[in-house]
């Protein structure tokens, strides 16, 4: 596991609105109140979040969550 940043992505168009990222981590992730499609709160969160937003990305059912490492 790397100790640098950690960048997330979103993609809405994909997202299926299941709520499991938000469920997981809600300091990262959060669901539109009328669409339930994902929102972005945080795009690189700090280094003592990364591993639930990695899981959020390994549980998204739609792979709509990207994560990148530096």
């Amino acid at each position: 596991m790397s100790s640098g940043r950690l960048t997330v992505a979103v993609d809405t168009d994909a997202c299926c609105a299941m709520g499991r990222c938000a469920a997981t981590e809600p300091q990262v992730f959060d669901q539109d109140p009328d669409s339930g499609i994902v929102v972005l709160l945080m795009a690189e969160p700090p280094p003592e979040l990364h591993g639930t937003v990695r899981l959020c990305a390994e549980l998204c059912p739609c792979t709509a969550i990207t994560v990148t490492e530096d």
